[in-house]
């Protein structure tokens, strides 16, 4: 039988994802199919009904991507009720009848080099553990990358005086990424395509600027959101986001300490997940003179339940406008506009007061 690889949609990382395995295995690598409304009915009719909403969606990606034609699907894990993922997608799938290869890329909580390693080398025996560190490190300067540009993005897409000049030159971006042949290849069109995202025209007068805080999924996954910060952007709203991939993989590991002093008046623990992070971030937010926060997470996500109290004192304590966004497996909106709207509305009459 015909070997295919599918795994999780996520975002645009399913770029660099595809790049990675498809550099290690002569297996045919396909990414899960965006998510529609097709994907969270599939998710949420096989899934327990008070499951995360990221499992819903990741096995709504999982049937359908079997459905395709995938015989070998990856789950990665680990931080909160994500490290239970994997069995329970397992079992559930196996219940429904499909047969496949099911892997996950975390132990303990952890992706460890050499376990993930192991992985590849089962699935192409001639892979040299000096090939997978190059395509790994490769890899990671593409999501590294991507993430700046983003950055960039957000900070000047509600502006664009050309309409859709972001987002067609970003797709012309990904689309060479996905076939850079190394370092020097890679770093030379980042800056490349840096300098001709900074020569896009804006117009841009004392923009409102928001931060959004929150769980990493309905951060990463625009999906999940309704597409939160393309509403944000036709505001013309000037956005700090600080979740991504880069951020988990190896940035998150590096700051613990510093966020835990930092919020020492509010913390002492480091609550699970991103928690901590997002009363950190809510500080930093208040102190750089955002004009407001939106936080955003899936129904029920129990570390962010966990931190919502703390983050409000936060926000109190600085005068920060702030609204909260709780995600379930609706397929429409909920009155996401209405409330953008109003929160909008505020942010404007506070900047006029001022």
């Amino acid at each position: 039988m015909k070997k295919v690889i599918s795994f999780p949609h996520l975002g645009d990382y399913h770029i660099p994802i595809k790049y990675f395995i498809s550099n290690l295995c002569d297996i045919e690598t396909q990414e899960a199919p965006i998510i529609t409304k097709k994907t969270i009915e599939l998710g949420s009719k096989y899934s327990p009904s008070d499951v995360c909403v990221p499992f819903k969606y990741n096995l709504g990606n999982f049937i359908e991507s079997l459905n395709n034609g995938a015989n070998i699907l990856f789950q990665a894990g680990g931080g909160c009720r994500y490290r239970y993922y994997a069995e329970l997608q397992e079992k559930i799938l196996r219940d429904l009848g499909y047969e496949f290869e099911f892997i996950k890329l975390t132990t303990k909580d952890r992706i460890h080099i050499k376990e993930v390693y192991k992985i590849f080398k089962n699935l192409n025996e001639e892979l040299s553990y000096h090939t997978f560190l190059y395509y790994g490190g490769l890899t990671i300067l593409m999501i590294y990358y991507m993430d700046k540009i983003d950055e960039i993005i957000r900070k000047n897409i509600g502006f664009e005086k050309e309409k859709n000049s972001f987002i067609n030159l970003k797709k012309e971006m990904l689309i060479e990424f996905s076939k850079v042949k190394g370092f020097y290849n890679l770093t030379k069109l980042y800056f490349k395509y840096k300098k001709k995202f900074k020569k896009l025209k804006v117009i841009k007068k004392k923009p409102i600027r928001i931060g959004i805080i929150g769980e990493l999924y309905t951060a990463m996954e625009p999906a999940s959101t309704y597409s939160l910060e393309k509403k944000l952007a036709k505001n013309n709203i000037e956005i700090k986001r600080f979740t991504n991939l880069s951020y988990l993989l190896w940035q998150k590991a590096f700051c613990k300490k510093k966020m835990l002093r930092k919020t020492k008046k509010y913390c002492k623990y480091t609550l699970g997940a991103d928690g901590l992070d997002n009363v950190y971030r809510s500080i930093y937010l208040a102190r750089k003179k955002y004009d407001g926060i939106i936080h955003t997470k899936p129904f029920g996500c129990t570390p962010e339940v966990g931190a919502i109290p703390i983050i409000k004192n936060v926000c109190n304590d600085f005068k920060m406008p702030i609204i909260f966004f709780s995600f379930d497996t609706e397929v429409e909106d909920g009155g996401v506009d209405t409330r953008l709207e109003a929160f909008y509305d505020l942010l404007k009459y506070r900047k006029v007061k001022k």
